[in-house]
């Protein structure tokens, strides 16, 4: 057993049982079971990691893939995930990969000080544990997280934020930037499509937000996802009480990213999300306040520009086209040339 692969966060039950303390789900797993993500098991009574040390899906993106806006833009980073999932999404996009039951086979051996290194050889700025949820692969990441640092390389955590608050702090503290899926603002609707609960995930965006820092002491940057399913999480009373979340309980200025549905896996006869929903959405989203708002998974270069967060100014201050940016007019320290007002991120 690979001691680095033991999982940090479990304590034994009086039945003989050992309950992994990683997510909400407290799996109580006997010596040889797995717990829901697969990749979590009982070695003799040793909750551990079997995918510790065996990654998936290497790929060298820009960061605005993540998605990502305000953290070092144009910037290339090497992602990469293993198998398993601890939630159980019927639309997931990576269902290959996370409902992998083979990752032996289809993972390569990559130690976290390997990882680093080949990101410094590609020129990578950032590595990003993505494709599957690096929650459940926490120690992996976390270690990772350090070995990539040590090199002057960003650790970025893409993850669905279902995550117990015992191990919310190891994690995120340990990265530099995150995207967290809000997957929409209903409980049933998170119980029923993806079988996990949303207040565990508004408690994780804002202890991201909030609480996380950096071993230098400064906040780790985050931004927010939704997936928008028609008929499913796109009406306009779940989008304005979103948005009207973020605003109190975030702030205005974290990026809300509202990304188009594809069909997929277990929702292959729900219809592709319409541009025109996208667009209700951002409308709604800075109408309730929120300044940097987007749209992914769809060629609309409006919202997919940055603009001065100032209302008496609203210069474009970068524009995109789809992952490519054409032009980024942010100044070395963080403002728009125009007016001087700040703008919120990292820009490097």
């Amino acid at each position: 057993m690979n001691p680095r692969a033991v999982g940090r966060w479990q304590h034994r039950l009086s039945d003989g049982r050992t309950q992994c303390d990683l997510c909400p789900r407290a799996c109580r797993l006997k010596p040889g079971q797995r717990g829901f993500c697969f990749v979590r098991s009982s070695h003799d009574g040793v909750i551990v990691c079997d995918t510790y040390g065996r990654s998936s899906g290497f790929a060298i993106d820009p960061v605005e893939k993540k998605p990502l806006n305000h953290f070092h833009p144009g910037s290339s980073v090497l992602s990469f995930g293993t198998a398993g999932c601890n939630s159980g999404c019927r639309f997931c996009q990576n269902w290959d990969i996370s409902k992998a039951r083979d990752w032996d086979r289809l993972g390569a051996e990559a130690s976290p000080e390997r990882i680093a290194d080949v990101a410094c050889q590609y020129g990578a700025e950032s590595v990003a544990f993505t494709y599957n949820d690096p929650i459940i692969f926490a120690e992996y990441a976390i270690d990772t997280a350090a070995a990539c640092r040590e090199r002057g390389i960003h650790p970025i955590a893409v993850t669905a934020g279902y995550m117990s608050a015992q191990a919310r702090p190891e994690f995120y503290d340990a990265m530099d930037a995150a995207n967290i899926d809000l997957k929409g603002f209903a409980e049933e609707f998170y119980r029923k499509v993806t079988g996990t609960h949303l207040r565990d995930v508004l408690d994780t965006i804002e202890f991201a937000v909030n609480e996380a820092r950096t071993p230098d002491g400064g906040r780790v940057w985050v931004e927010l996802t939704t997936l928008l399913i028609p008929g499913y999480n796109d009406d306009d009373a779940q989008l304005h009480a979103e948005c009207a979340w973020i605003r109190e309980h975030c702030g205005r200025d974290v990026p809300l990213h509202f990304s188009a549905f594809h069909p997929a896996y277990r929702m292959a006869d729900v219809p592709c999300t319409p541009l025109e929903t996208l667009v209700r959405a951002r409308s709604i989203a800075m109408g309730e306040g929120l300044r940097y708002v987007y749209t992914g998974n769809v060629h609309y270069p409006e919202g997919d520009a940055t603009y001065c967060p100032n209302p008496e100014c609203g210069a474009v201050l970068i524009r995109r086209d789809w992952y490519r940016i054409g032009t980024n007019r942010i100044t070395g320290d963080g403002r728009c040339p125009d007016c001087g007002v700040s703008v919120a991120g990292r820009w490097g």
